[in-house]
């Protein structure tokens, strides 16, 4: 390393930018930035040798653990053949055989195209605009989107518009999508027949909402979506940016109720948290309508530099070969219940209501006997989780939740340590 420590950490503060982040806080903050060095399977090294659990896999990305050498190998071997070339008129190998691949992850004749792209907001967008472009093709008057209190789904115009949570869409809120939101599968039930007949998609993350704070969804809501979506003719869209790849204990959250949407959107895990790519994948009946002479101008207009690319598709085939020989959704049950026993087991006077999904979790901290919530301006999730570091955890809150998400490769033992960290920080923190 060229620069001292030191240097780095001035040089950040000088120049980066981070993501959801207030840089008058962090810059003025005495505290130093954690620079993360490497990492070795669940674990985070930082530039000072410090060892941390990856309790929130790398915002929620990273699945085997990191530099696993079948997902290093694939890379490597692609980086032999081409870094990167242009989906726009041409192909490569690694994204055909991705996406054959991943049509087959699903029951024939569903699922079979995949539209890839760069990350979970763009996924989004790619949903979105194919609904609304094949209603006008189709001739459809079907303007409005319905989505859920509390979602979030990506940070680019249109899917910003569709979240729940205020902080991040109120301020372009009136530049994206029309769009209602409902609070529970109640709600969109009881909406008037014309009002129904409006909308062109309903969105949803299945199981859990992340951002919203770890909420659980009703067992059973997901199967009475996709029935309200077929009685009213409305697109159904699953958001499983967060959720795919295992996440939930299925290799999909919609497996669970044996629901195939209209469109499903991946990221995140996709490539094992290596790189970043997306895909939404849809329908034959959306794909056919889409199909015309040039001059007709049916084409889907869209696409981005680095849509299919070969090194992130090689990633990912590496991603779901792991899947395949290591049996890792076979081996998720005794940890996601080593999750819930240890959390379970906690006796915090801080900690509120726990909620779990699969390998997800979150925790509200609370007064303390536990029942009131905190004020959310003292950013006492933050300090928990900057507490946790001593403990050897690193891990993020949303707001005054908690999250605890680690890669699939973790260990019960690791689950357990991870568990005593957030209570011995909270009680650091709390008193």
């Amino acid at each position: 390393m060229t620069d001292s420590i030191e240097e780095l950490r001035r040089l950040d503060k000088a120049h980066l930018w981070h993501p959801f982040t207030q840089m008058q806080d962090w810059c003025a903050s005495d505290e130093d930035p954690l620079i993360i060095a490497s990492g070795k399977g669940a674990i985070l090294t930082d530039v000072e040798g410090n060892e941390y659990l990856d309790g929130n896999s790398s915002i929620w990305t990273n699945l085997h653990g990191h530099q696993h050498p079948v997902i290093d190998a694939a890379i490597r071997k692609q980086l032999d053949q081409i870094a990167h070339c242009s989906a726009l008129g041409f192909s490569n190998e690694p994204a055909i055989r991705l996406a054959d691949k991943l049509v087959k992850l699903f029951p024939a004749e569903t699922l079979t195209r995949v539209f890839f792209s760069d990350d979970g907001s763009t996924a989004i967008e790619c949903a979105c605009k194919m609904a609304v472009q094949y209603r006008q093709l189709v001739g459809e008057e079907r303007p409005n989107f319905v989505a859920f209190g509390g979602a979030y789904h990506g940070d680019t115009m249109g899917a910003a518009s569709l979240g729940g949570i205020g902080v991040f869409f109120e301020r372009f809120g009136s530049n994206g999508y029309p769009v209602r939101h409902m609070e529970n599968m109640d709600a969109l039930e009881l909406m008037e027949a014309d009002e129904s007949r409006s909308v062109n998609a309903v969105i949803i993350e299945p199981a859990i909402q992340g951002a919203g704070g770890m909420r659980v969804w009703p067992e059973g809501m997901l199967r009475r979506l996709r029935d309200w979506c077929d009685r009213n003719g409305a697109f159904l869209i699953l958001d499983e940016v967060m959720t795919g790849f295992g996440r939930t204990g299925r290799l999909f959250a919609c497996e669970h109720e044996d629901v195939v949407p209209d469109f499903l959107c991946l990221a995140k895990g996709l490539t094992g948290g290596y790189m970043p790519l997306a895909a939404t994948l849809t329908t034959e009946k959306v794909y056919e309508a889409f199909l015309g002479e040039y001059e007709e101008m049916k084409t889907f207009f869209y696409g981005h530099s680095y849509c299919a690319n070969p090194l992130g598709c090689a990633a990912a085939l590496g991603n779901l070969e792991v899947f395949e020989y290591e049996q890792v959704i076979e081996s998720l049950p005794p940890k996601i219940d080593a999750m819930r026993e240890a959390l379970a087991a906690i006796q915090n006077p801080h900690w509120g209501e726990i909620r779990q999904v699969g390998l997800l979790a979150g925790v509200d901290l609370a007064d303390a006997r536990g029942e009131k919530a905190l004020d959310w301006r003292n950013e006492n999730g933050a300090k928990v989780c900057r507490a946790a570091r001593r403990y050897g955890l690193l891990t993020r809150p949303v707001r005054d939740t908690l999250t605890l998400v680690p890669p699939l490769c973790v260990s019960v033992e690791q689950i357990h340590s991870s568990v005593e960290a957030l209570d011995r920080a909270t009680r650091d923190v709390l008193g």
